[in-house]
C-alpha cells in the first residue's frame, strides 16, 4: 500500500538510499536489473508475479542478488521457502521498525536475518517433508506459474493475454493444461490448488493491483 512504502521511506531515508520504487513483480525485476541496488526490500504478495517469482528471476541474471521480504505472511513455510529461494531476510510487517533496518544491514553483510518468533521452528524443519518426485508444481512451465499469478490477481483470460503479449486462446490453452495434469475442474479449484501449494499469494483484499509492493534499497 502506498500509506506503508511512505513510512518506509522514512523509516529508512536517514540511512540508506532509495533508489527505487515499483508497483509490482514485473516491474522489480526491471528496475533491479536497471539500478543494481545493493538491498531489494519487496513484499511476497505483489500483481503480476509474486515475490518468490521475482527473486527467481532476479537470480537467473544475478545469484548474488539480496532480497530482504517483509509480509504478513506469518507461516513458517512461506519463511522457508523464501530463504531456500536464495532470500537473506524475512521480516514480518508487524515487527518492530528497526527489525527491518537489522534484516538489511545483515543482507548487505551477506548474512541471513528472519523475524525472531519463525526462526525457532525455521531451524527445527518439518516434521515430514513431502516427497519431491510427487510433487505436481515441479511440472509447470514459467509460462504457467505467470498465468496462474495473473489469475490469482482476478485477471480475465483476455486482460493475461494483453499483458503477457500472447493470444487469447494461448492463455486458455496453459489454463486448461494445467488444469487437465492437475485433475481440476475450473479455474477457481486451479487458483485455490496453487495458494495451497504456495506458488502464488493472493493478493490482500484491500490492495489493487496499481498499488506499490515492492521497495529497492
Amino acid at each position: 500500500h502506498r500509506i506503508v512504502a511512505e513510512g518506509l521511506k522514512n523509516l529508512l531515508s536517514p540511512e540508506f538510499e532509495l533508489v527505487g520504487l515499483v508497483a509490482d513483480g514485473r516491474a522489480l525485476v526491471e528496475a533491479a536489473r536497471a539500478l543494481r541496488p545493493d538491498v531489494i526490500v519487496a513484499d511476497i504478495a505483489m500483481p503480476s508475479l509474486n515475490g518468490f517469482e521475482a527473486l527467481a528471476e532476479l537470480r537467473k541474471h544475478d545469484p548474488g542478488v539480496r532480497v530482504v521480504f517483509l509480509t504478513m505472511h506469518h507461516e513458517v513455510a512461506y519463511a522457508r521457502r523464501a530463504l531456500e529461494g536464495g532470500a537473506l531476510g524475512f521480516v514480518l510487517k508487524h515487527s518492530a521498525p528497526a527489525e527491518l533496518v537489522t534484516a538489511i544491514r545483515a543482507a548487505l553483510e551477506g548474512r541471513t536475518y528472519v523475524t525472531p518468533t519463525l526462526a525457532d521452528e525455521l531451524v527445527r524443519g518439518p516434521t515430514q517433508g513431502p516427497d519431491p518426485s510427487a510433487d505436481p508444481t515441479g511440472s509447470l512451465t514459467a509460462r504457467q506459474r505467470e498465468i496462474i499469478q495473473l489469475l490469482a490477481d482476478g485477471r480475465s483470460a483476455k486482460e493475461i493475454a494483453r499483458r503477457l503479449g500472447i493470444s487469447h486462446r494461448t492463455v486458455e490453452f496453459h489454463k486448461y493444461q494445467m488444469m487437465d495434469l492437475l485433475g481440476l475442474h475450473n479455474t477457481a479449484q486451479l487458483v485455490r490448488w496453487a495458494i495451497q501449494q504456495g506458488i502464488v499469494t493472493p493478493l490482500p483484499e484491500s490492495s489493487g493491483a496499481g498499488l506499490p509492493g515492492g521497495g529497492i534499497e
